[in-house]
């Protein structure tokens, strides 16, 4: 299997390059199938490499070939496949086949299909190149290559000024991020004289824990995962990537591109436990934005927008799972959130399909008997994201919790009244969106149909995973063995051996999990009286709402105050520049230079007559200058 671990981020390559040379001549099944079987055989390339490794405990480490040599200074290109990676490698192939097999039916009658593959593998090929990096160059490269396809696939209908925006707003405060984590990069390199994960983290125990050191390097490192995983304050730019096909969505929130800040800190485990003040700061803003998020979601009325909000609270949660030291617990919500957070984005891109492209749940209703399957799907994952026993969410939401209440019982609070905002929200958007009166027009309602095999086949297999994945962690309380803990312990053994483990009674444990799973039923029961038996509907864009729920609708108007405080104080500043120091100071000062020389050149000129006679006056006169500086200067 070593001499084959460089075919897994190579075969999305060579799709991305099929695909991308032959999209205006091979035919869309010859594309979607090229496209997808690659993807399918890295899976079971990587699903090969995982039961190597969780055989024997090894780490798969290869060199592909000697990349940058300055002295005793070495980054070698080179691909390192432990336990953390392995499982990466299974999910963003695993779920990116079965978003590419969704896919092939999704964008059938899109002019672009041959491009949109090919943006797809490259998206694949830069995440799996992200976490096989055994060093931080490695890693670097696919994080600014996922950053690169999330550009070109957020603004795919590019025609669309508005998608074209979004998708650079995307790549802008993306490119925030990746400075601080750029930085980051530098002062590793200069402290250890290299960037490879296996020579700098046996060296981090010789500093003390806590050092300034620590807590300066996992900040900046800390800045970039808050830029790629959407967190405050770099978040808006999540939910405007849904202007991308519904695809896209599902892949940028469940298989790659928000999970690469998790995955870099948890990489990163020892250093970010040597700096416990980054920590705090972590749990602090993740807890934040997941609340955040949460409440934003509560009137939103696109339902893909609903999802987007729903994935930043999601990975606020995963932030706080980190801050608290529960990197197994956050990874393990990694995990079960990219199976149900790809199906509940599928399954909306199947209700769109459904309803002709429309994605106002204001103007839906009453679909559970017209795409039976589609709603079967969403059910199940949005019971899962409820964490509502005994689907996939409900166990690894509930460790972070449990570590989190260990932690401070403030954050434990705030986390389930989050847990609850996130139940009611999805359930508010499932029965707007399935139950009640059909609300809107008659062609809509004429077109309903459930989507093709290839689109509900992934939904299936989406919903099976998302609630069955919770049963490798199943915790110790409830008679399970926590296989994924077990199978994590080398990756994050240093680090426990620092933190220590989050250990709680029994009956707190089954206390906890009584709490967040009767907060989440009474939130649903609660979305349920109001939508379903008061038969609510949000009202209309124009009319007025309470003041909170205005605020909410309206996103805090974070997006208003970024513009206020960030880009017209910028706009000001570039016209200032361009009009003063620009144009009436360079431009003066080169412009002047160049008519100076100019005039100066055309008095000069006259000097050349063509008389002789002239010429041997001016002679003289400089042979005099010379003779009289000469007897001057002695």
């Amino acid at each position: 299997m070593n001499n084959l671990i460089w075919l897994i981020p190579v075969l999305p390559l060579a799709g991305f390059v099929i695909n991308g040379l032959g999209r205006n001549s091979l035919s869309k099944g010859i594309i979607g199938t090229i496209g997808s079987l690659l993807v399918l055989v890295a899976f079971g390339l990587s699903l090969a490499a995982f039961f190597q490794i969780k055989s024997s405990g090894v780490p798969i480490n290869v060199t592909v070939f000697d990349w940058i040599s300055v002295g005793s200074f070495k980054i070698p290109f080179s691909f390192l496949v432990d336990q953390l990676s392995s499982i990466m490698l299974l999910i963003i192939t695993g779920v990116g086949f079965l978003i590419h097999l969704y896919s092939a039916g999704y964008m059938h009658d899109d002019a672009g299909f041959g491009k949109f593959f090919a943006y797809l593998n490259l998206f694949v090929f830069f995440m799996l190149l992200l976490v096989m990096g055994s060093n931080y160059v490695v890693m670097f490269v696919g994080w600014e290559g996922v950053g690169l396809c999330s550009y070109l696939l957020i603004g795919f209908w590019y025609t669309n000024g508005a998608y074209s925006d979004a998708a650079k707003k995307a790549f802008i405060m993306n490119r925030i991020g990746d400075l601080g984590f750029l930085l980051g990069i530098f002062l590793l390199a200069k402290e250890f004289n290299s960037t490879s994960f296996q020579e700098i983290f046996p060296k981090v125990g010789g500093m003390p824990r806590g050092h300034l050191y620590f807590t300066v390097v996992t900040l900046l490192l800390f800045i970039g995962a808050v830029g790629k995983s959407a967190q405050l304050p770099l978040f808006t730019w999540l939910p405007d990537a849904m202007a991308g096909p519904t695809p896209v969505s599902a892949l940028i929130h469940a298989a790659t591109m928000v999970t690469a800040g998790i995955y870099m800190i948890a990489r990163s485990n020892i250093l970010f436990s040597m700096a416990p003040d980054t920590m705090e700061v972590i749990a602090i803003i993740g807890l934040a934005t997941a609340c955040f998020a949460a409440l934003i979601a509560l009137t939103q009325t696109d339902i893909k927008k609903v999802l987007a909000y729903s994935t930043v609270s999601q990975l606020g949660y995963m932030f706080l799972g980190l801050g608290v030291g529960a990197y197994t617990g956050s990874f393990f919500h990694v995990l079960t959130h990219a199976f149900f957070k790809a199906l509940l984005f599928l399954g909306a891109g199947s209700v769109i399909h459904a309803m002709g492209g429309e994605q106002d749940m204001r103007k839906m209703g009453e679909l559970k008997g017209k795409i039976k399957i589609t709603f079967i799907t969403m059910l199940i994952g949005t019971i899962a994201i409820a964490g509502i026993p005994p689907f996939s969410g409900f166990f690894s939401k509930d460790e972070i919790l449990a570590a989190a209440f260990a932690h401070s019982t403030t954050f434990y609070v705030v986390g389930v009244i989050t847990a609850g905002l996130t139940s009611f929200y999805m359930f508010r958007m499932m029965y707007l969106t399935f139950w009640g009166k059909f609300r809107g027009t008659h062609e809509q309602e004429h077109h309903l149909h459930e989507s093709p095999a290839s689109m509900t086949i992934p939904l299936i297999v989406l919903a099976v995973l998302s609630a069955i994945a919770g049963a490798i962690g199943v915790p110790a309380v409830m008679g399970g063995h926590h296989e994924l803990g077990a199978y994590l312990a080398p990756v994050f053994k240093g680090s426990v051996a620092l933190l220590g483990e989050h250990e709680l009674s029994h009956s707190t444990e089954w206390i906890l999990m009584a709490v967040s799973v009767g907060v989440a039923i009474l939130a649903l029961i609660y979305a349920y009286v109001k939508y379903v038996s008061n038969a609510h509907v949000p009202v209309a864009d124009d009319q007025e709402r309470p003041a909170l729920s205005n605020l909410s609708y309206h996103k805090f108007y974070v997006d208003e105050l970024y513009d206020t405080i960030i880009r017209k104080p910028l706009d000001a500043a570039s016209v200032f520049f361009y009009n003063i120091i620009e144009k009436s100071g360079i431009d003066g000062l080169v412009n002047g230079l160049g008519k100076g020389t100019v005039e100066a050149s055309k008095g000069l000129r006259l000097l050349q007559t063509g008389n002789v006679g002239f010429y041997i006056f001016m002679m003289v006169i400089g042979i005099i200058a010379v003779l009289v500086y000469s007897f001057v200067k002695i």
